[in-house]
C-alpha cells in the first residue's frame, strides 16, 4: 500500500488526485496541505506551515504536489529532508526554482517533474519531435488555452513544446502574439488564450506553401492529468534519487 500525501488538496487538481487516490486500491490517501486545514475523502488537510509535522506523524512514500511555484519548491524540499519521494506537477517556475528543487532531490529522493501528465500530451510531445525533424522549413506557431483562473503563461506545456522545438531546430527567436506591419521571419509564434472553464488545449501548426500540419491535443476532464500522476506515483516509489520526466515514466524517448 502506497502511502500518499496530496498538496494543494482543496484545489481543482488536488481535489481530483485525492478522490482517484482514496479510490485506488494499491493507495492510501494519508493527509492533505492547503492554505486552510479542513479534510477530504477522510484524511486531515493541515495549513501549510504544518507539512513537516504532517510527513513526520503518516511517513507517506509519495508527496503529490500540483500548488504554485514558490509553495512547490518548499514542499519539495521538506519532503526530500523527510525522505518522501516526489510528484510534482506544478508548473510556472523559474530557472533558479528549477535549480532549487534539484538540489534538493539529488542524491536524497526520486522525483517525477513534469509539466504534463496527461499520457495523451506525452505522446503528443513524441510525435511533436518527429514532425520537427521531417518539418524544418515550416512555419511553426504555437496556439494553446486554457481556463480564466490559469495564472502562467505560456503554459508549462507549451514550454515544453518550445524546448523541443528548440532542441529539434535549434533555437529560434519567439514571437509572443502579433500586432503592426512586419513580415514573418524564422520565428515560432506563440499565443495564448484564457478563458472560461477551458481544461487545456495545445496546437502546433508547421505550415508550408499550399499545406498545413496540424498536431493538437485537447483535454476534457482533469482526471486525464489526475491519472498520470498516479501511473508516476507507483513508478516512482523505489527508483533512483534525482528528477525523472514522464517519458521514463511511460518508457518513451527524450522529450521532458
Amino acid at each position: 500500500m502506497i502511502k500518499v500525501v496530496v498538496c494543494g488538496a482543496h484545489g481543482r487538481m488536488g481535489s481530483t488526485i485525492g478522490r482517484l487516490v482514496n479510490e485506488a486500491a494499491d493507495m492510501e490517501l494519508v493527509g492533505g496541505v492547503d492554505l486552510k486545514q479542513g479534510s477530504f475523502y477522510g484524511a486531515p488537510v493541515v495549513e501549510t506551515g504544518e507539512l513537516a509535522s504532517l510527513l513526520s506523524r503518516t511517513k507517506p512514500e509519495v508527496l503529490i504536489d500540483f500548488t504554485a511555484p514558490a509553495a512547490a519548491v518548499a514542499n519539495v524540499k521538506l519532503a526530500a529532508k523527510n525522505g518522501t519521494a516526489l510528484v510534482v506537477g506544478t508548473t510556472g517556475f523559474s530557472p533558479e526554482q528549477r535549480e532549487e528543487m534539484a538540489r534538493a532531490v539529488e542524491g536524497k529522493v526520486p522525483a517525477v517533474i513534469s509539466s504534463n501528465f496527461s499520457i495523451g500530451v506525452n505522446i503528443f510531445w513524441q510525435l511533436l519531435r518527429e514532425a520537427a525533424r521531417l518539418l524544418p522549413d515550416y512555419d511553426i506557431e504555437v496556439l494553446e488555452a486554457h481556463h480564466r483562473y490559469k495564472k502562467d503563461a505560456p503554459s508549462g506545456t507549451a514550454k515544453t513544446i518550445l524546448q523541443i522545438l528548440d532542441e529539434e531546430l535549434g533555437r529560434r527567436e519567439k514571437k509572443y502574439g502579433r500586432e503592426g506591419m512586419a513580415e514573418r521571419g524564422k520565428e515560432i509564434g506563440v499565443h495564448v488564450i484564457r478563458g472560461g472553464d477551458i481544461v487545456g488545449d495545445h496546437t502546433v501548426l508547421f505550415s508550408g506553401n499550399f499545406e498545413t500540419i496540424e498536431l493538437s491535443h485537447r483535454a476534457y476532464d482533469r482526471s486525464v492529468f489526475a491519472q498520470g500522476a498516479l501511473l508516476a506515483t507507483r513508478w516512482v516509489v523505489g527508483k533512483r534519487p534525482g528528477i525523472h520526466g514522464m517519458d521514463e515514466v511511460l518508457a518513451l524517448g527524450k522529450q521532458r
